[in-house]
């Protein structure tokens, strides 16, 4: 198959184009812009693939986007371009209403084009995938998890940019037939993660010796998913999910954000016998906590689990692990991306 990947070069699309390089036929159009969060080296050997070609090309541009639908020609779109940080969002939301709303929008206009474009055969194999976050469901207590027909409930500008996405393609297979299908996942985390979230910003700050920060008394909770066993789920979705369905994607995984930190320091304590920072928990630093921080998300993944017959290879304590090792032996990869416009600076405090 042809897939064109948007945001193929930020930190879940990276992961699934490699993981398509790697262990499919298939090859891959990576259409991304290039923002700060996106980066061509977190391709890794995918990059040097004949199968794999690079547009820098932005969702938003409606004759862009067509040009590459006309050049490539692919059977499916996998749509991960998104502007996905929380605190940046409550630092200024247009981003996220451009790319994500109207980038969406632009998005589903060239590719309803495109798929009426083809011929009967063609139009009933093809498949429009948009991935999206659980944070369009709101925040949950201390019981219960999100699936595929809780409410929407957004509480960030983020979420509620990502929650008008999940409903623009939902109108498109509604109304015009375009066999979409949607995918909702938790918490990502895992190789090449863009140093403003939390596990890799702490990774990175105790490396340093300076300030952990942890908003409020770090009580959050989030369910954690391995961005590899995403990107696997995600193209098991595209070949066997069902048109116009939705498909939650978790980790069974949940931990508060204190426990994570915590688990970060004890294993940087453990690889770093000879560190002057040790113990790495006493560099721990509770902040302020972020506006309308959700109190906690947690995913029920029994639809792809019983339909598609997915699960996650990893366990949270065996992929941080790998992860807190692969940032200690990747520092040339972070090294260039925190000399560029990101270098680990408080974001989300505007009210």
């Amino acid at each position: 198959m042809r897939i064109l990947v948007t945001g193929g070069a930020g930190f879940i699309g990276s992961a699934v184009v490699r993981h398509i390089i790697r262990d499919t036929d298939w090859s891959v159009a990576n259409v991304d812009k290039l923002t700060y969060a996106g980066n061509l080296e977190s391709l890794a050997d995918a990059r040097t693939s004949n199968r794999h070609r690079h547009f820098k090309v932005d969702i938003c541009d409606r004759a862009a986007i067509d040009a590459v639908f006309q050049e490539v020609r692919p059977d499916a779109v996998l749509h991960l371009a998104a502007e996905s940080h929380v605190d940046r969002s409550i630092d200024g939301a247009a981003p996220f209403i451009e790319t994500n709303i109207t980038g969406t929008y632009t998005l589903l206009e060239s590719t309803l084009a495109h798929w009426r474009s083809l011929d009967e055969v063609a139009r009933t194999r093809f498949r429009f995938q948009h991935i999206s976050t659980d944070e369009v469901f709101g925040s949950l207590g201390a019981t219960g998890q999100f699936t595929e027909t809780t409410p929407y409930q957004p509480n960030s500008p983020y979420s509620a940019s990502k929650a008008a996405s999940d409903h623009l393609v939902r109108a498109w297979h509604h109304t015009y037939g375009l066999p979409t299908l949607a995918t909702n996942c938790s918490n990502n985390y895992g190789p090449y993660h863009f140093p403003e979230k939390l596990i890799p910003l702490v990774i990175l700050r105790a490396l340093s010796g300076e300030s952990l920060p942890v908003y409020g008394k770090g009580e959050n909770v989030r369910d954690w998913l391995h961005v590899e066993d995403h990107a696997e789920a995600l193209t098991l979705v595209l070949r066997r999910g069902r048109p116009g369905e939705t498909y939650n994607v978790g980790g069974d995984s949940e931990r508060k954000n204190i426990e994570v930190v915590h688990a970060i320091c004890a294993l940087l304590d453990e690889m770093l016998p000879g560190s002057p920072n040790r113990p790495h928990e006493r560099l721990i630093k509770f902040v302020t906590d972020r506006p309308g921080h959700d109190a906690r998300y947690a995913i029920d993944a029994t639809k792809i689990k019983t339909e598609l017959g997915w699960r996650p290879r990893h366990s949270f304590d065996s992929g941080l692990k790998d992860t807190v090792r692969w940032f200690l032996d990747n520092r040339p990869w972070w090294e260039r991306v925190m000399s560029g416009a990101y270098r680990g600076e408080r974001l989300g405090l505007s009210t």
